[in-house]
C-alpha cells in the first residue's frame, strides 16, 4: 500500500500541472459513468492540491474536492504531452488534462467528488490522526491517540493505526521501530511516551525525503533485508506477519531487544 510519503510525491508532482488550470476532465471507469464530474467541474480552476497521510485531495473553485485513496491497488501518474503511460489506458479511473500535462489515478478504490464541507466534516477524515508529513508533527495528539488504543497490541501494529497518526505504513513502521532501537513486538502500554516519539522523529526525515524524491533504496534501512546482517550490530534481520492483516515486519533482535 502507498505510504503517505508516496502520496505527498505524488501531490508534489501533480501540482504544476492543475494548480491554478482548468483541467480537462474525463474518468473512463464504468464505475463512475453517470456521475457526471466534467459537468459538474465545469469551468472550475485546481486551487489546490494536498495530502494528509494516504488521502491525496484535488481541491476546485466552488467548494468542491476530488477525494482519493489508492489502498492496494491504486498509483498516480503525471506525464508530458504525448508521453506513454505507464499502466493501460483501460485501467485508468480519472484524468485530468491541462497545457501543462496529464495527471492520472489508476486502479484506485477509493476515488469520489465531495463539497469541501464534507471533507471537514467527513466521519473517516475526521477520525484521521496527526499527518507524520505535517510541517510541524502534532505530538501531543499522536501520544493521546497511542494511549487511547488497546495497551496490549503490540506497538509496530499500533503504529499502522490511521487514527493514530497518519502516513505511516508497513516500511516506515519498520525503520522508525529500528532507528529509535524499539522491539515492534512489544506492547503498546510498555513503550514509553519517549520511546513512541523517538520511532515517529526516527521515520519522519526519512518520509520527508521521500516526499520530495520519491522512494529510493536508499532510504531503506532494514524494510525487506530479511537474513542479512543487521547494518548496526551484524545479528540476521527477521521478519514474521503482525497484526490481523499479517503485514511482514522486519527487526533485529540483537539491538532492538
Amino acid at each position: 500500500m502507498p505510504e503517505g510519503d508516496t502520496i505527498h510525491y505524488a501531490a508534489r508532482r501533480i501540482r504544476p500541472l492543475v494548480e491554478g488550470r482548468i483541467p480537462q476532465i474525463t474518468h473512463p471507469n464504468p464505475r463512475l459513468r453517470g456521475e457526471r464530474w466534467p459537468e459538474k467541474l465545469a469551468g472550475r480552476a485546481v486551487s489546490r492540491v494536498d495530502a494528509h497521510g494516504k488521502h491525496l485531495f484535488v481541491h476546485f473553485e466552488g467548494d468542491l474536492a476530488i477525494h482519493s485513496h489508492l489502498r492496494m491497488t491504486g498509483a498516480w501518474g503525471t506525464y508530458r504531452d504525448g508521453q506513454r503511460w505507464r499502466r493501460a489506458h483501460g485501467r485508468a479511473w480519472l484524468v485530468l488534462r491541462t497545457d501543462a500535462g496529464e495527471v492520472v489515478q489508476f486502479d484506485g478504490p477509493v476515488l469520489e467528488l465531495l463539497t469541501e464541507s464534507r471533507t471537514r466534516f467527513d466521519r473517516r477524515l475526521a477520525m484521521l490522526g496527526p499527518d507524520i508529513l505535517a510541517p510541524e508533527l502534532d505530538e501531543r495528539r499522536f501520544l493521546r491517540r497511542l494511549r487511547a488504543d488497546d495497551p496490549t497490541r503490540a506497538i509496530g501494529d499500533a503504529l499502522l493505526d490511521q487514527r493514530t497518526i497518519a502516513g505511516i505504513g508497513n516500511l516506515w513502521k519498520c525503520e522508525g521501530c529500528f532507528g529509535a532501537r524499539v522491539d515492534p513486538w512489544r506492547p503498546t502500554g510498555s513503550v514509553s511516551d519517549e520511546e513512541a516519539l523517538a520511532i515517529v522523529r526516527a521515520a519522519r526525515p526519512g518520509m520527508q525525503q521521500s516526499a520530495l524524491d520519491g522512494m529510493q533504496d536508499a532510504h531503506r534501512v532494514i524494510y525487506g533485508r530479511a537474513g542479512r546482517p543487521c547494518p548496526r550490530c551484524g545479528a540476521p534481520i527477521r521478519s514474521r506477519g503482525q497484526g490481523d492483516d499479517n503485514r511482514l515486519t522486519y527487526w533485529c533482535e540483537g539491538c532492538q531487544s
